[in-house]
């Protein structure tokens, strides 16, 4: 209640305020005038006809405003409201003198104009008729432009609301099509790495089995601790594949040798998770898995520029010729996923090494990595669809 009385408070301020103001701007031309004719009619009956006449008109005004509201000109009515607010005009006009021409004799100012009510009427009606209709149409005019104004704002408004929301289905999309790429590569991963458990066991081969298992619980469960982050630390990442590779050495014992190399200035950098896995399992599944002698892996991570680069590499036969026969579904997984998360500035490039064997490698901006312990921030630099 007290907020609806100073609101009040404060308009019926801005009103007399604001009227007294133009009328003492009216004032000083009608002053100037006196002096440079020597009208000896005093001062202060120019200051009362501008006052009281500008009053007059500023009450009035509330009513134009009304009028306004109530009949606005719009694009399908216009020229029926147009006319309308013709007619309005004319008898705002005739009401605004009337009641000036009432009260200009009771104050005796100008006597010698304003002698009676019809006196007074007449003379307004000639020197100020057509100036109180143009005083109507600015009035509604200036409502017109307000009215216009605030409807811009409203549509900006809404606009960024729109954009705001496209922006965050856009965020949503990108998230889940990012959760459905790490949900086909680690049930991948999870499936191929339960198949060789099986084959184990069909071998009665039970102790390395229960290795096998015992090391693949240690892996998943590392994998949930970090299972809603996008992005983990390159260290972080390592720890997965120290325990992966560990799985794989009890199902190829003396066949399978790792090299891993970081500078140490990587191991802090975001990294992609779960993204190195899917291209070890291939190098190891391609280069190793389909022949019998031993074959070497080597994973390198360094710091290039402003580039994360990680390669790696097997001592297989490479990449076919005839195209990416040994892609899968983790490489072009991998791919979609760098692309979603970097846009252009995440890469993965398969290449055969000039001594034998496949390279691939992956280039994603150097960053420092997320805090894990906090809600995960992804930036989106694209939202395609996965199968490029």
């Amino acid at each position: 209640m007290r907020t609806a009385a100073k609101h009040r408070i404060w308009k019926a301020t801005v009103f007399l305020v604001g009227w007294a103001a133009l009328a003492i701007f009216y004032f000083s031309q009608s002053l100037a005038q006196k002096f440079a004719m020597h009208d000896p009619t005093p001062w202060w009956h120019f200051l009362a006809i501008w006052v009281i006449g500008l009053y007059i008109f500023g009450s009035l005004a509330l009513g134009v405003l009304w009028l306004g509201r109530r009949f606005p000109i719009q694009r399908r009515n216009w020229i029926r409201r147009t006319v309308l607010h013709f007619l309005f005009s004319l008898g705002f006009s005739l009401l605004d003198l009337a009641i000036a021409a009432a009260i200009f004799p009771l104050l005796r100012v100008l006597p010698s104009v304003f002698k009676d009510f019809s006196s007074a009427f007449g003379f307004l009606l000639v020197i100020d008729f057509h100036g109180s209709v143009l005083g109507y149409w600015t009035v509604l005019g200036a409502q017109a432009g307000i009215r216009y104004y605030r409807r811009y704002q409203e549509r900006e408004r809404e606009a960024l609301r729109l954009e705001l929301q496209a922006s965050e289905l856009k965020t949503q999309l990108a998230r889940a099509q990012l959760s459905a790429l790490k949900m086909q590569l680690q049930p991948h991963f999870l499936f191929n790495t339960l198949n060789a458990i099986t084959v184990l066991v069909r071998q009665r081969k039970g102790q390395l089995a229960e290795d096998m298992l015992a090391r693949l619980s240690d892996l998943l469960r590392c994998v949930l601790e970090d299972v809603e982050a996008q992005e983990v630390p390159l260290r972080r990442e390592l720890e997965y594949l120290q325990i992966y590779l560990s799985i794989q050495q009890v199902r190829f014992q003396d066949r399978l040798k790792i090299d891993i190399s970081a500078d140490p200035e990587t191991l802090d950098a975001a990294f992609p998770q779960m993204a190195l896995q899917p291209i070890v399992e291939n190098a190891i599944r391609h280069g190793i898995g389909g022949r019998a002698r031993a074959g070497n892996i080597k994973i390198s991570a360094s710091h290039v520029d402003d580039d994360l680069v990680i390669a790696v590499e097997d001592d297989g036969p490479g990449f076919s010729s005839h195209g990416n026969s040994r892609a899968g579904i983790g490489l072009p997984n991998t791919r979609a996923r760098l692309h979603q998360l970097y846009g252009d500035d995440g890469q993965l490039v398969t290449a055969n090494r000039e001594n034998g064997g496949a390279k691939v490698t992956l280039v994603i901006p150097y960053r420092p990595a997320p805090d894990l312990s906090t809600t995960e921030m992804m930036e989106v630099h694209a939202v395609e669809s996965p199968d490029r």
